[in-house]
């Protein structure tokens, strides 16, 4: 429920910090937020034994790596503890992440980064989970009903409910060809092979070419029933966004075969005739209605931002990034283990970006604001890094440059960086000469390119916001890609191994001198200005 408009007294008429959490917490209840503000009242426990507004004693900028890693391992120790659930958005797993991450950034000194009175510190991100519901295939010939065998073909679509009735099939061979006219796919279903091809990007052409749905004949190794275990998952939007209505199908050999039947096609028959150099898209003389509905959940999450106020914010501000969400309960019993702890991914990121706040918080004042974002639905596919990019705290084009940290826990102590973005911004040269002050080596050339898209950066950029991600964890690939291959997703990325926190420890202290340099208006002036 919307609230209403309200009369907020400043933080410093209303006194300490903790009041002023206390105050907002009483105005959120009826809003629906109570769990979470809640939780972050109970920051103000913290003046039972130390005044809240009082900091902390000032710790020498020596600080030794053992230290650090030994607060960067409590927060992992916590965020990927049984006790979490896997940090799963929308769950109570979420609810005692956000508690506890507030509660650090708070009692570090940070401010609500959200410059929103009606929601500080936690940004409101709706996603709406869709699965499949019901599928159906009706064929016809001449307006004679066609036989189909139950269970022989099922169809999805990408939004609520989506339906073709009476569209003629035709026939695009391997749906390689690029070339089909609007015209001559408007208004039809398109036939094509799967010739052991998995990707989607040849459904998406032809869709995007004018087809009103894509029928793939399953006439290599992949089976229906694999097709259903794939995609009966649920798919992950934000509610914003508006619902696709894209309507694509499967469909067995058996299945096409008993719809060709006394025609003068067969499945053997299209294969041969995709083979030819001279196919050209066929009507195959058969009509279809189609039909599929998905079921809706809405799921109400929240994205943590905090900041570091800087002495001239109209000089724009540094970002840094990571995901607090993970898996959640990702298997069943009789499973030994049925929780995705996310331990390394990214337990390990948001331990590094507090440690990042409470060193930076520490020191001089910054010329520009530094923003803290704890991404919520990282895993879903960047739905909390789009959304903050959708409705953001600040104008976009005043972040001049953004860093994201994720699954840092990888790489022992001495382990070159990799710039996961290389080249996609003009933030390259200044990270060079930062590693070049701090003496860290990055590896030359864009391998590290590689997982761009698979990192919240990715989200960012589609929005012009320059980000990367400088990191130990991508300095030695193969060991990025048995993490992929062993752990990664899987409920054994959790505690039950040491984690390596040696290169974790150095990545923590290279990104404190690095948002100090793209903080400095003097040292860092963005391309654009």
């Amino acid at each position: 429920m919307e609230a209403g408009p309200r009369n907020k007294r400043p933080v410093s008429a209303v006194g300490s910090p903790c009041r002023h959490v206390l105050l907002v917490y009483n105005e959120t209840m009826n809003r629906g937020w109570g769990k979470i503000w809640r939780s972050l009242a109970l920051l103000c426990a913290v003046a039972i034994v130390a005044p809240c507004g009082v900091s902390a004693p000032v710790e020498a900028r020596s600080r030794s790596d053992k230290a650090l890693i030994k607060r960067m391992n409590q927060h992992i120790e916590t965020l990927a503890s049984d006790e979490f659930e896997g940090r799963e958005p929308g769950t109570e797993g979420e609810a005692k992440t956000l508690r506890y991450l507030g509660r650090q950034w708070f009692k570090i000194g940070l401010v609500s980064g959200t410059n929103d009175p009606g929601n500080e510190w936690f940004a409101p991100v709706v996603l709406v989970a869709r699965e499949p519901a019901s599928s159906t295939a009706r064929f016809s010939r001449g307006g004679d009903r066609l036989y189909l065998p139950e269970g022989e073909a099922l169809m999805l679509t990408s939004g609520k409910r989506s339906l073709v009735r009476d569209a003629p099939l035709v026939f695009v061979g391997k749906g390689l060809d690029t070339a089909y006219s609007r015209n001559g796919l408007a208004g039809r279903v398109a036939v094509m092979l799967d010739a052991g091809i998995k990707d989607g990007k040849r459904q998406n052409a032809l869709l995007s070419a004018g087809a009103s749905a894509v029928l793939t004949v399953l006439d290599s190794e992949r089976t229906l029933e694999q097709v259903a275990a794939r995609r009966q998952r649920s798919g992950y939007a934000l509610a914003d966004d508006s619902i696709g209505g894209d309507l694509e199908g499967f469909i067995t050999q058996n299945g096409m075969d008993a719809l060709l039947k006394r025609s003068r096609f067969s499945v053997k028959r299209l294969e041969a005739m995709a083979e030819s150099q001279s196919f050209t898209p066929t009507a195959l003389g058969i009509s279809a209605s189609l039909e599929a509905t998905t079921r809706e959940t809405t799921i109400r999450t929240y994205n943590l931002i905090g900041k570091l106020p800087g002495r001239q914010p109209d000089k724009g501000a540094v970002l840094l990034v990571s995901h607090w969400d993970h898996f959640g309960i990702c298997a069943e019993q009789p499973a030994e283990d049925v929780i995705c702890n996310g331990a390394v991914d990214n337990a390990s990121g948001v331990a590094a970006l507090t440690e990042i706040a409470r060193q930076l918080v520490r020191g001089r004042m910054p010329d520009r604001d530094i923003y803290f974002l704890a991404t919520t639905a990282e895993e879903l596919g960047l739905l909390g890094a789009q959304a903050f990019a959708e409705n953001p705290p600040l104008p976009l084009k005043q972040i001049v440059a953004a860093f994201n940290i994720d699954s840092i826990a990888m790489a022992p102590h001495g382990t070159p960086m990799a710039i996961v973005g290389r080249g996609m911004t003009g933030l390259d040269d200044d990270i060079l000469k930062v590693a070049n002050q701090e003496k860290r080596k990055i590896l030359d050339g864009d391998d590290a390119n590689e997982f761009v898209r698979r990192q919240d950066g990715w989200a960012l950029l589609q929005h012009d916001i320059p980000a990367v991600m400088v990191t130990s964890a991508y300095g030695d690939i193969n060991r990025m890609r048995r993490f992929f291959e062993t752990r990664y997703h899987r409920p054994n990325d959790d505690l039950s191994a040491k984690l390596e926190l040696g290169g974790a420890a150095q990545d923590v202290e290279f990104h404190i001198a690095l948002v100090r340099w793209f903080a400095d208006a003097q040292r860092f002036v963005p391309p654009e200005q």
